[in-house]
């Protein structure tokens, strides 16, 4: 491809912004990426806004280059034929390349009651919502936390420490990624700060009511404020687009992360669903995502055949508090196994990891091409056993469906 490339990357997340620090490697590429707001997001110091011990927000003068253009705007669709998209404010952009980069949020609130009496926690504007709502609340409003994966967790652990009554719904097990002995110090955890956590099979939420919260073992649970984070959801700008996607509504792609529909199109983050085998939705999983969706990119314009995804390194950190935490290790299957570092080792470990993150999307800002997460060893035997049974299932799946 001769003279001046334009990249358009859709979303300022973790992925997103890696993405397009990475792009400016070349100096024949223009980067705008598009995304709602004027500031990044720093997600996972989201429930740190709701307990009032952050903002979660982080200029991005301080985490995107300087030749990356940002426009805020909202992107209604992408125009694959004509290589453009559509702004909801703005008119429309045309690319030669687009990376989909557009993230997660929560899941749609389909319980009844859930979307006119809970609250979401997954986005900003949500956060700054519910903290609003926190602070209007008495002293001691019972709170009730529906979902106990990560931001559940998290978000109890932080709202119990500032001094509120918490009740943590699981809806089925504590902490499901969880090792068993990592299990047992998140618990140990939550009930030192006086969460009552209520888990097993007959603990999921049948409904939401201003006050309460019914279960459907027909326990009813007094809530003045309903915290929801069970389960994400993804935008459905590609669906709507006419892109293939999976059941979800992350954008299919193959290995290379390039969309199944069209060349152009790479996709990166939680929105992506490489071979229909989804990474978990995670920072960790991100910012690599989108390296690896740049460098796609970027071998393409230099006419080289872009490398498949192996990456690996997998674990996850829970806050319990300002004072606690957990780093809960895994194997390179990204299953959780015995070791764990918990207490106050875990909160320092977390608080680094935390500060860590605009660092390194800063430093790849400042030196486009340093970041080698996506690279790290590990990883590719499993992957590709996972891509040989999907590979031999649908078949099979399609044979038993006619």
């Amino acid at each position: 491809m001769t003279g001046n490339t334009h990249v358009v990357v859709i979303g300022g997340g973790y992925a997103g912004v890696m993405a397009a620090n990475r792009l400016t490697l070349r100096d024949d590429v223009t980067v705008t990426l598009i995304n709602p707001r004027p500031d990044f997001v720093h997600r996972v110091r989201l429930h740190q806004l709701v307990g009032g011990s952050d903002d979660a927000v982080v200029a991005y003068q301080d985490v995107m280059a300087e030749g990356v253009r940002l426009v805020v705007d909202t992107v209604t669709r992408i125009g694959a034929a004509e290589r453009s998209v559509t702004l909801a404010a703005d008119g429309t952009l045309d690319y030669d390349y687009l990376i989909y980069a557009v993230g997660s949020g929560s899941a749609e609130l389909s319980v009844p009651g859930a979307a006119e009496f809970a609250y979401p926690i997954a986005t900003l504007e949500a956060a700054q919502r519910l903290r609003r709502v926190i602070d209007a609340a008495p002293a001691t409003a019972p709170v009730t936390v529906v979902g106990a994966g990560p931001t559940g967790i998290e978000t109890a652990a932080e709202l119990a420490e500032a001094g509120r009554t918490v009740t943590l719904v699981c809806g089925g097990v504590l902490g499901p990624y969880l090792h068993t002995r990592g299990r047992r110090s998140v618990a140990k955890r939550l009930a030192k700060l006086g969460v009552t956590v209520i888990d097993g099979s007959d603990t999921k939420v049948t409904s939401v009511t201003r006050d309460a919260v019914r279960l459907t073992d027909g326990r009813e649970l007094p809530s003045k404020v309903t915290v929801w984070t069970a389960g994400f959801g993804v935008p459905d700008l590609a669906a709507r687009s006419g892109l293939s996607t999976d059941a979800v509504g992350r954008l299919l792609t193959d290995e290379t992360l390039t969309s199944v529909d069209d060349a152009r199109i790479v996709a990166a983050g939680d929105s992506a669903a490489p071979s229909g085998l989804p990474l978990r939705m995670s920072c960790l999983n991100a910012m690599p995502l989108g390296a690896r969706a740049a460098d796609t990119v970027l071998s393409r314009l230099a006419g080289e055949q872009p490398e498949n995804l192996h990456q690996s390194f997998y674990a996850q950190c829970l806050s319990l508090g300002r004072s606690a935490g957990i780093y809960q290790f895994a194997n390179r299957s990204d299953i959780a196994v015995w070791l764990h570092i918990d207490d106050g080792l875990g909160a320092r470990v977390k608080e680094l990891i935390c500060k860590g993150i605009p660092k390194h999307l800063g430093e790849e800002a400042h030196k486009p091409g340093s970041s080698s997460l996506h690279r790290v060893p590990g990883g590719v035997t499993k992957r590709r056993q996972l891509l040989r049974a999907n590979r031999t299932e649908a078949p099979a799946a399609a044979e038993r469906a006619a």
